[in-house]
């Protein structure tokens, strides 16, 4: 089999994490695959924000868990030691589609090293909030971009297995 579509068959979404942060090689790597993703009319319009301070990181777990509801010290993020922020400009009509593909090139790539990975939600409400807006002003970021997602990365601490795929899910147009 191709070993990107066994990749793309094998990859899970980990919800545990060793402690053990990854090699800044391997995180640009992971960055660099989502630099390459497809976009619309190849206008590269997504940006990542690569967190590895832990103080940043524990800053966006708090509000992320606030905003989703969680009590009080639960991680969103589930003790991964990385997170990758996608966000895309809203004056961009393909916005969402374009930075999900390249979240999606990101989750492919860390599996591809070794990595854990997982989609985490509510970045959009993370970065349209004061605070968040604050975090990218700090970080030199200048623009109007929505939240698409958090990639978060480390060493997995738990395995899932795939689940078999439902039927039904293809309609063929001859």
């Amino acid at each position: 089999m191709n070993e990107v579509i066994a990749a793309l068959k094998s990859r899970r979404s980990s919800r545990a994490y060793t402690s053990e942060v990854p090699s800044a090689d391997k995180i640009d790597q992971v960055v660099e695959a989502g630099l390459w993703a497809a976009s619309a009319m190849g206008r590269q319009d997504p940006i990542i924000v690569a967190v590895t301070n832990k103080d940043l990181r524990d800053r966006l777990a708090a509000m992320n868990a606030l905003i989703m509801g969680s009590p009080e010290g639960e991680d969103p993020f589930y003790g991964a030691p990385v997170v990758l922020v996608v966000l895309a400009p809203k004056n961009v009509s393909t916005h969402v589609y374009d930075g999900s593909l390249v979240m999606g090139s990101l989750l492919l790539a860390a599996h591809a090293l070794g990595l854990g990975s997982c989609w985490i939600h509510r970045a959009k409400e993370e970065f349209d909030a004061p605070e968040g807006k604050a975090i990218l002003s700090e970080l030199g970021v200048d623009g109007d971009y929505e939240g698409i997602g958090h990639c978060i990365l480390g060493y997995a601490a738990d395995a899932p297995e795939p689940e078999p795929r439902r039927e039904g899910r293809v309609f063929l147009a001859e």
